[in-house]
């Protein structure tokens, strides 16, 4: 008996997941609950168990992205598996002497592909390029297609090895379910058609209709290029270009080639001059997390009405304060007092008085919180992520500094849970520390503002008519115009100005 194993839900924000690492090998005995492989979202790695005792059957690979429910391998329970396995092969072959040798009719059939579920919300889709095309021989799980719902770009996979019959178009909204493709014949029909190119090369090598035709993501690439058809190297069936064949080809500069001319005859040097230095470049697929950010970041562009307002702070009191107590508060706590605790608790003081900056829109309705839970925004290696300090206005300074280095920490081993990075009323993000003097930070959504700390330079200010040097830190606040006003935004912001100026306020909660 086979078990199949898929990919399970890991949230209800996550339509999709890497299969990161394999812990066992096909063919692998492996026990019920035993970790098999490593899965990894935008968010955060996840274990899969095996959910029976038997023998594995590898389907997915390292690498795949694959989305929630899709198939990862099989179990194959006890040793009947191997017995069963061997039956239909003797059976097969034994078949296969009977059958006759010219049978194409038995051995041909057609495969249908349809749009697969994507996600529970998701109802339609955009069939947007065409990756192979109609009549191209395609091999089993091959690309063949890519699909965009409003949430994610998908790419859609051969069922089947055959020829590909395309009957959607570029640019059609399919439902879930609905008929993309089918795929017919398989090994056969790949040698009836290779039978046919060498009997009849002739027609092949013929005008046909297809001939310097371009397919529709071709001739979209050679329209941003500006190239004519007539320049390219057609490899398609028939002689169609591809859409490979479109990225590969280069344009012809007429005006160049004939100053080349004109100097090589008036030089006598056939030859281009060689250029200095390496030109090598170097390609990436982005990752899970970078597409996701990436989303995110243009949907908050796109859907909040975002403005950016500015203070400075001096932190000479700030520093003062550290360098007379951070040795004997180390001692004390076991961690170092930096600035992070002071601005969150400037800013969980600051909202108790602005409640609609730490605020957000829910469908037609403002939520407003009593709490303060404050999201620290961390550089990863894999990107940047937020993980979130709960109930921050209850908290002691010393208490904010060690869940800061906690979070830090497992966002830099890439051990951030989801539950640790999800909500969060408030953002703060310290672009400082890579030497950043000014910046207007992106909100992060669903909250309504995000507090933007930038590196701390000496400057010149006056102070009782004298000019002196003070070490001056600008301050960013970017908020969403729907929820907060100008007024709330500006004094928000000086009311954190003030706190971080006069530290002691923070003690007495004035």
């Amino acid at each position: 008996m086979s078990l199949e194993i898929k990919v399970p839900a890991v949230g209800e924000s996550i339509t999709e997941v890497i299969l990161a690492k394999w812990l066992k090998n096909d063919g692998d005995h492996v026990e019920m609950d035993e970790v098999i492989a490593e899965l990894e979202s935008d968010k955060a790695t996840f274990e899969l168990t095996a959910e029976s005792a038997g023998t594995l059957k590898l389907v997915a690979k390292e690498g795949d992205t694959l989305e929630i429910g899709a198939l990862v391998c099989k179990i194959e329970e006890g040793g009947a598996g191997n017995a069963e396995s061997e039956k239909p092969e003797a059976e097969s072959e034994e078949k296969t002497e009977e059958k006759p040798a010219n049978d194409s009719k038995s051995e041909a059939k057609e495969t249908t592909i349809k749009v697969p579920s994507v996600g529970e919300s998701i109802t339609e889709v955009t069939l947007t390029t065409w990756l192979k095309q109609n009549g191209d021989y395609v091999e089993l799980d091959e690309v063949i297609a890519e699909l965009e719902s409003d949430k994610a770009t998908f790419e859609l996979p051969a069922e089947a090895a055959g020829i590909l019959n395309t009957v959607a178009n570029e640019g059609d909204t399919l439902a879930i379910g609905a008929v993309v493709a089918t795929i017919s014949g398989g090994a056969k029909v790949e040698s009836q058609k290779s039978k046919v190119d060498s009997v009849a090369p002739t027609e092949k090598s013929g005008t046909s209709y297809a001939d310097k035709s371009p397919s529709p993501a071709a001739a979209k690439i050679l329209a941003e290029k500006g190239i004519d058809t007539k320049d390219v190297k057609s490899t398609g069936v028939d002689g169609r270009i591809t859409k490979e064949d479109a990225m590969n080809a280069q344009k012809v500069d007429s005006s160049k080639a004939k100053v080349e001319s004109a100097v090589s005859k008036t030089t006598g040097n056939t030859s281009a001059p060689a250029i200095a230095g390496a030109r090598d470049e170097r390609r990436e697929k982005m990752t899970s997390l970078r597409k996701t950010i990436s989303k995110r970041l243009v949907t908050v562009k796109n859907e909040t009405a975002m403005l950016t307002t500015f203070n400075e702070v001096n932190m000479a009191p700030i520093m003062e304060l550290r360098k007379k107590y951070k040795d004997s508060f180390k001692e004390k706590h076991g961690v170092g007092l930096g600035f992070m605790s002071f601005f969150t608790k400037a800013v969980t003081e600051a909202l108790k008085d602005f409640p609609a900056v730490g605020a957000r829109i829910d469908g037609e309705e403002i939520v407003y919180s009593n709490f303060a839970d404050v999201s620290i925004a961390v550089s990863a290696p894999k990107g940047l992520v937020v993980p979130v300090i709960r109930n921050a206005e209850s908290m002691t300074m010393a208490e904010i500094e060690k869940e800061v280095v906690r979070l830090a920490v497992r966002a830099r081993d890439g051990k951030l849970g989801i539950d640790e990075m999800t909500g969060g009323n408030f953002t703060i993000t310290n672009g400082g520390i890579f030497g950043s003097m000014l910046s207007t930070p992106i909100i992060n959504a669903p909250q309504s503002a995000i507090l933007g700390m930038h590196n701390i330079v000496e400057r010149p200010v006056a102070e009782n008519g004298q000019v002196v040097i003070r070490p001056i830190m600008y301050v960013a606040l970017s908020y969403d115009h729907r929820v907060i006003d100008g007024r709330e935004s500006v004094s928000f912001l000086v009311k954190v100005k003030q706190l971080l100026e006069d530290p002691a306020r923070l003690l007495l909660g004035i």
